[in-house]
């Protein structure tokens, strides 16, 4: 650990694999403690190994909003204060809207929106009494653009960093911050074991998504993203006396979220006139 860094206590949800072990093992290789939910027994007992004393593991489903609770309640009691919360928690849905489900859906919001938000309510009374904290919700290149076929995965991403931007303003003043993390394609599991697909059965979408599922699971493995050099970055913004309310992670990201909005903006300058046509004459605008 750097001699200029304090030693801080993260509590990181979903820490067995993917960017969740990345985060966690960049703060533990920076010399802090990590609190960190698994599912699975065996997965405690590996991530405690990782750094006996300061890797502590907690078994918790992230959608049980009262066990969420109960362990941030219980950790802030017997490990310390939470300085740094990563609600990093969740999966990757692949379907056809048309396709998927609505039980598909809401089992998507559950993990992906619910999940996180029950996590940054629980540290948050714990972060605004001490006026000190930072926040980060891990949402996705998928929460600022789109693409065919993961419109559920886009919905629970859009959701998370409205949320977290919100949040953000709401609690600025009181000494905490709040960072949406957008990464792009990670040499992890998400495309792999940790996403769900929903079973293709309309022909008409065939051209269109029989690619998109075939590069994807070709790509798994291959990605451009290395993990850890994400948890570095990490670190570098928890250090910033500035830090984004937004951090893309990845060139990949960059390049999508960069056109996507660039769409967004140039569509919303062609329609500007109609756009400003419904207005009355004499009405209030709304403060920025």
């Amino acid at each position: 650990m750097s001699p200029q860094h304090n030693r801080r206590t993260f509590f990181i949800t979903g820490v067995s694999s993917g960017l969740g072990r990345a985060f966690a093992q960049a703060a533990l290789d920076d010399g802090h403690s990590v609190v960190g939910t698994v599912r699975k027994s065996a997965d405690a007992d590996a991530f405690s190994a990782t750094a006996p004393g300061r890797a502590i593991a907690r078994e918790l489903d992230v959608t049980d909003d009262d066990a969420v609770f109960a362990v941030v309640d219980d950790v802030e009691s017997t490990v310390g204060p939470i300085d740094v919360a990563i609600a990093n928690a969740g999966y990757g849905h692949e379907g056809v809207f048309e396709e998927s489900s609505m039980a598909e859906l809401r089992a998507q919001f559950d993990a992906n929106v619910f999940g996180a938000v029950a996590t940054i309510k629980a540290v948050l009374p714990h972060m605004r009494r001490r006026r000190s904290g930072h926040i980060f919700g891990v949402t996705s290149m998928g929460g600022l653009m789109t693409v065919p076929g993961l419109a559920y995965y886009h919905g629970s991403k859009y959701a998370l960093e409205g949320i977290l931007e919100t949040v953000g303003k709401e609690v600025k003043a009181l000494g905490i911050h709040v960072t949406a993390i957008e990464p792009g394609s990670f040499r992890t599991d998400w495309a792999g074991r940790s996403m769900v697909r929903t079973q293709r059965s309309i022909s008409d979408y065939d051209a269109l998504m029989d690619p998109v599922r075939a590069n994807r699971i070709a790509a798994s493995g291959n990605q451009l993203g290395d993990p850890v050099k994400a948890g570095r970055a990490l670190l570098t913004v928890i250090d910033s006396p500035n830090p984004p309310a937004h951090l893309i992670l990845g060139s990949d990201a960059l390049r999508l979220v960069t056109n996507g909005r660039a769409a967004v903006d140039k569509e919303i300058a062609a329609w500007a006139d109609l756009s400003r046509s419904t207005d009355f004459p004499d009405g209030a605008q709304i403060a920025n």
